[in-house]
Formats: structure tokens, C-alpha cells, sequence
């Protein structure tokens, strides 16, 4: 019984498959990709796998979409990969040299937005717009 309930829990939280995420980034630039990552909880986005994963040409509008996600609340960090090595390029105290951003425009003190500040619910389509800084 307790499975059972535990189980009809995690589904009315979690919901069918069949919400999308679409990011359009504003990013001043017309080289190299955006590189996008997306997070379902808290534990992924602080250092765990992502959901999901683009990387998307710099050039022209620069939308990313992800379908077939199941409701629930995600965030996404991204960066603008310039130079086209597919790794966000740091000085030598490992702050960053690219631009990058997070959902909701987040802005992190002293290292990455934390998650209640970028998380956003996802439930049918969703959309947002980010800056890269």
C-alpha cells in the first residue's frame, strides 16, 4: 500500500511526458553556437546530469527547444561558445571569458544563479527569452 501510494505521488508530481521548454537567447553575436544545458532538479543543476543538451548556431535567431519533457519545474544554464571549442573558456581564476546566462535572467553572487532563482514550472509549452552577458 505505502508503494502504491508512493508511486501516485511521484506521478501527479511529476506528470505525463508532453511539456516543451522554448529558449529564445539574445546574444549580440554572430559566431560560433550557444551552448544550452537543461535541469530538472536541484541536485542535477548544482553539479548532476542534465536532462538535455544543444548546442545551437550563433547566428540569426537562436532558439532552443526541448519537447516531450514531463511537468515539473527545470532550469537551464547556458554560455555562448565564441571560439567554437565547446568548452566555456576561463581566465586563469576561473572566471568565465564568454558570455553565459540562466533561466529567468538570473544572476549568481560570486558563481552560478543558484536554482530557486532559476528554476521556472513547466507545464504544457513554455517559453523563455535570456540575455547572454
Amino acid at each position: 500500500m505505502i508503494a502504491f501510494a508512493a508511486a501516485l505521488l511521484l506521478l501527479t508530481q511529476t506528470g505525463p511526458a508532453g511539456s516543451s521548454v522554448v529558449i529564445t537567447f539574445e546574444t549580440g553575436a554572430s559566431t560560433g553556437s550557444v551552448m544550452v544545458a537543461l535541469y530538472n532538479s536541484e541536485a542535477a543543476y548544482e553539479g548532476g546530469p542534465a536532462v538535455a543538451r544543444m548546442a545551437v548556431p550563433a547566428s540569426g535567431e537562436v532558439v532552443a527547444r526541448f519537447e516531450n519533457l514531463p511537468a515539473g519545474d527545470y532550469a537551464v544554464k547556458a554560455f555562448h561558445d565564441v571560439n567554437g571549442n565547446g568548452e566555456m573558456d576561463q581566465n586563469p581564476f576561473g572566471m568565465p571569458t564568454e558570455p553565459y546566462a540562466f533561466s529567468n535572467n538570473a544572476v549568481g553572487n560570486m558563481g552560478p544563479a543558484r536554482w530557486a532563482r532559476a528554476r521556472f514550472p513547466v507545464s504544457g509549452e513554455t517559453a523563455q527569452t535570456i540575455v547572454i552577458r
